[in-house]
């Protein structure tokens, strides 16, 4: 899946996109399945032209053999020339831990945490905060699961640096003349079936009646 979601992606995307790839840590404890993993994507980036510095790595939620691992799963990544995302992250102990030890480019935001939070005033400006703090320290923030107009106002808000959920688009198969990528070349299907985008002036209807605001980005 990841060799063709790469594929998809070198025939489909523009050249300044980034490219999300999730990684499970929990299958990458042996040296040995790693260095054949990268060294299989490198030759895939290679036959798709792309850029490693457009590979995003994101790492899941589930538990590597241990923490030594991890940061070697991670690191090795990173020696590739990829960046590094955390993924779900929810402000537990743990995640903040996480932050901390595998110092990601990216932060991607729980869709159910940043659902709880945008519903009251307080848990807003706890958001932005968080936002705040990661931009400082140079890594950039993805809010997961955005869904409507008025999330959609408060991610752009907050400083999110990008947002991903169906407020954008819905997964699809890629259009023949895949005119909706930017290029008029046939290609296979969409990959992984994820739209992220970063903020860019145009118009969204809001979910709620009284409010119009946000805004929509076509990959």
């Amino acid at each position: 899946t990841r060799t063709l979601h790469l594929l998809n992606a070198g025939g489909c995307l523009p050249q300044e996109a980034s490219i999300f790839v999730n990684f499970d840590p929990s299958v990458f404890t042996d040296r040995a399945i790693v260095d054949k993993a990268l060294r299989d994507m490198r030759l895939v980036l290679h036959e798709a032209g792309i850029d490693p510095r457009r590979i995003v790595c994101e790492v899941t939620e589930q538990k590597s053999a241990s923490q030594e691992t991890l940061y070697s799963f991670v690191e090795a990544l990173r020696a590739n020339g990829f960046r590094i995302a955390v993924d779900d992250y929810g402000a537990d102990e743990s995640d903040i831990n996480r932050i901390k030890e595998l110092r990601p480019d990216i932060v991607k935001f729980d869709a159910n945490w940043i659902t709880q939070l945008m519903e009251s005033g307080a848990g807003f400006a706890l958001l932005t905060t968080m936002v705040t703090s990661f931009e400082s320290q140079g890594i950039r923030t993805v809010f997961e699961g955005i869904e409507e107009g008025w999330q959609l106002e408060l991610a752009e808000k907050s400083g999110a640096s990008m947002v991903q959920g169906y407020v954008l688009a819905r997964p699809e198969l890629a259009s023949t003349s895949l005119r909706v990528f930017g290029k008029s070349v046939q290609a296979p299907a969409a990959g992984e079936g994820k739209t992220i985008a970063a903020a860019s002036p145009a118009p969204v209807a809001s979910a709620r009646p009284t409010k119009a605001f946000g805004r929509k980005v076509t990959p």
